[in-house]
């Protein structure tokens, strides 16, 4: 059969069109029965278990996963495995949520009088709202489609694309319910860009002690060259007695003076630097020394504790080794 690149599109937007409006038809019967499932998950002293057959079971992992990660212990039990010995794993703390479109998959229905045994609250989310999934259920929500965006109308597409928005839609309101916020999401992301970006600290890339350049504003520019040059940051900082930065100069402030044809030979640190440079603290996260030194077009920043004092310093390959930029 040849290929017939048009129809491929037309289909395409079909099924999009199909299920754009499943979406909006299952928005239009959200009701009290959605704030009820929101309240049982939101109480549950244990685990939201998730569970389904086929296609629903693939939907039903990733719930399980965006609840994990949005702050609602959950996990998935495939009901197959649950009448073999997984069952176990469900406790009478857990709530169940049940995901089967005709809401009649035998792995699922042949577990359910076994979970009511326990007192296991059980939310059903099936388009089978007389099904034995939905008699079984403390709380049913409402998956059903119309049509399928199959042309056969068989494998589920519609059907699955409204459970996934619709376990969306749980974890996003029980986040919310729960004031989960990005600083949550980056503890279980920690791995991630997210979560290096929102975890990692300037103390914990910062260069710190002896590798931090620094000399008295009475150096030559000889020693402030030496120092620079020996701690490779591309800059130095300016330190009073106490150790409080009044001052920073960098390679780039060098290259500006050869330029001018400036007479370096009697130059002292005081003479070069420039005063009240950008700093940052030690607990601020790393992610605001990289905003400061896009914002100032600058490679290297130093950190000061509360006082001003000198205590690091770190530039943008800093930042560029932990992946925080």
């Amino acid at each position: 059969m040849a290929f017939n690149s048009a129809q491929a599109l037309q289909l395409a937007r079909d099924t999009l069109d199909i299920e754009a409006q499943a979406l909006m038809g299952l928005q239009s019967r959200l009701d009290e029965r959605f704030a009820q499932a929101v309240q049982r998950m939101l109480q549950v002293q244990g685990r939201v278990v998730v569970t389904g057959m086929g296609k629903s079971g693939h939907i039903g992992r990733k719930i399980a996963a965006t609840l994990s990660s949005t702050g609602t212990p959950a996990m998935f039990v495939h009901p197959g495995e649950a009448s073999h010995g997984d069952l176990g794993m469900i406790k009478s703390i857990d709530v169940v949520l049940a995901i089967s479109n005709s809401g009649e998959s035998d792995e699922l229905v042949a577990i359910l009088p076994m979970l009511k045994r326990q007192g296991v609250p059980l939310i059903a989310m099936t388009g089978g709202l007389q099904s034995t999934l939905a008699q079984h259920a403390d709380v049913v929500l409402d998956s059903s489609v119309d049509k399928e965006a199959c042309p056969l109308n068989l494998a589920p597409t519609a059907s699955t694309t409204a459970q996934l928005a619709l376990g969306d839609a749980l974890a996003v309101a029980l986040l919310d319910a729960r004031g989960f916020k990005a600083e949550d999401f980056a503890r279980s992301h920690p791995g991630g860009s997210l979560g290096r970006r929102l975890l990692t600290h300037v103390s914990d890339v910062m260069r710190s002690g002896h590798q931090v350049p620094q000399v008295s504003p009475e150096a030559s520019l000889t020693e402030l060259m030496r120092e620079m040059s020996h701690k490779g940051l591309g800059a130095s900082a300016i330190v009073d007695t106490e150790s409080r930065v009044v001052g920073i100069f960098t390679d780039g402030d060098l290259r500006r003076l050869i330029e001018k044809g400036t007479d370096l030979r009697d130059l002292r640190a005081r003479d070069v630097m420039h005063p009240e440079p950008r700093v940052v603290q030690p607990s601020e996260l790393a992610v605001v020394a990289a905003e400061l030194m896009e914002a100032h077009r600058i490679t290297s920043v130093l950190v000061v504790d509360e006082a001003g004092c000198l205590c690091g310093a770190l530039n943008s390959n800093d930042l560029m080794r932990a992946k925080v930029i």
